[in-house]
């Protein structure tokens, strides 16, 4: 008789969850392991980043910093509701801060994906948005599109539309290229939140 399908539900996400939290695969960080995802069985948009910067490492919530004001700006969020593990998934490609290096924070630690990406991924079936942010969750979620500049990249938004935007790191130190770029908050914002609300409602008022 065949193997049945494995439970893809709130028990698989659970138990994924708990793995994740005692990993100690990467024990050598400066601050130590603290493996930091968002996830729910009935999420309908997932957030693709790369890691935890040190001060979202120490208060243990994903993008609670300039970043994630930013970033629930342009998806048109509250904090509650980006909070929120039954509505929005938040996986980055690594888990845990990986310490500060010359120009910023370092990649992503890679043990992450390769332990945990796959099995979160195809634990979470009820997402219709995927968010990609940064260069390292490019590589894995669009590949297809390395070659180019992150802003042509970009440009071509609409033929992975409704399933997968790529934007900019929401980070301050990318002010320059959103003055450069205003196109994107003039013409893909709107679009970009409108889906959000198509997906998960309206903020409360």
């Amino acid at each position: 008789m065949a193997d049945s399908a494995p439970d893809r539900g709130p028990a698989e996400i659970e138990r994924l969850r708990t793995q994740v939290a005692a990993c100690t695969a990467c024990a050598d960080l400066p601050l130590g392991p603290r493996p930091l995802v968002q996830i729910g069985d009935s999420a309908r948009i997932l957030i693709a980043g790369q890691a935890p910067g040190r001060r979202t490492h120490l208060a243990r919530r994903p993008f609670d910093d300039a970043s994630g004001v930013r970033l629930r700006h342009w998806l048109g969020l509250d904090a509650a509701t980006f909070r929120d593990p039954a509505k929005v998934a938040i996986l980055p490609m690594g888990f845990c801060y990986p310490g500060n290096g010359r120009s910023g924070d370092l990649p992503p630690r890679p043990e992450c994906a390769l332990r945990w990406r796959q099995p979160l991924l195809d634990a979470l079936t009820n997402v219709r948005l995927t968010v990609v942010i940064g260069r390292y969750a490019q590589a894995w979620h669009l590949p297809e599109t390395m070659k180019l500049s992150l802003g042509n990249a970009m440009r071509d938004w609409r033929a992975r539309w409704p399933e997968v935007i790529l934007l900019p790191h929401p980070s301050p130190r990318n002010a320059g290229w959103f003055r450069r770029n205003a196109w994107f908050e003039v013409d893909v914002l709107p679009v970009l939140q409108t889906r959000v609300v198509e997906l998960i409602g309206d903020p409360p008022t």
